[in-house]
């Protein structure tokens, strides 16, 4: 497939909640062990991946600042919850027979190594999945706008925004039956229609430098691989 492929290098965003599966909490080992599975099928096919995860699952610092949390500590453990996150995947990806690295945007080696642009782009072109944690290293920035700047320095064709819904929609298809999917939208139309597919730091971010997102469902088994293929699964987003 690696003929077949649409993107070269991907950067890949899960979310933290999703990691949960039919828990209530913390990181399904089921659930892991699908994302892995899917994840070794791209490297196979000879796509280059990055991964950043949310943190969702264990800790959101925004939510624990409406409980009396200091902004930036509760920033900093949300980043900490996506380091646990990167080493649950990486552990998942090396039973299934694929090398992965997490490189963290604060320095805590040996957890990880400390992240740069150069080394992820080093790492990847060996073969190897490079699990970028810790969000951007500083407070008030969501991992969405992590994974857009991450994105973009590592030279990715396309954020592919994994999620538990299957793409873009009116209105929220959870709540809103009435609710329409895109196949395509444009930057500007979801300025416009203010849809909240990610914060708005993280979508200027890819506006202006021209990165496309799939968003697509992640957690039905094969979509990723999909995707890679464009196939007409999901919804994009250009300019």
């Amino acid at each position: 497939m690696a003929n077949e492929a649409k993107y070269h290098r991907v950067l890949l965003k899960l979310s933290g909640e999703s990691l949960m599966g039919a828990r209530q909490y913390g990181i399904d080992s089921a659930r892991l062990a699908d994302y892995a599975r899917d994840i070794r099928t791209a490297v196979d096919t000879g796509v280059q991946v990055a991964i950043v995860i949310g943190g969702g699952n264990i800790f959101r610092g925004l939510s624990g600042a409406t409980q009396g949390f200091d902004r930036v500590k509760g920033d900093q453990m949300g980043m900490l919850a996506t380091v646990i996150n990167s080493l649950a995947l990486s552990s998942a990806l090396a039973a299934e027979g694929v090398k992965a690295r997490v490189l963290t945007a604060i320095r805590m080696e040996p957890i990880g190594e400390f992240y740069n642009k150069w080394r992820a782009i080093e790492l990847m072109e060996q073969g190897e999945v490079v699990i970028l944690s810790a969000g951007t290293g500083n407070p008030y920035f969501t991992t969405d706008t992590g994974s857009s700047l991450r994105g973009i320095e590592i030279e990715a064709d396309a954020m592919l925004k994994g999620t538990r819904v299957d793409g873009i929609y009116t209105a929220d298809p959870e709540k809103d039956p009435t609710a329409t999917k895109f196949d395509t939208i444009t930057y500007d139309e979801i300025y416009r229609r203010n849809l909240r597919v990610m914060d708005l730091t993280a979508t200027t971010i890819c506006k202006e430098n021209n990165l496309p997102i799939v968003v697509f469902d992640m957690d039905t088994p094969g979509n990723l691989i999909k995707v890679l293929r464009g196939e007409r699964i999901g919804t994009v987003v250009t300019n």
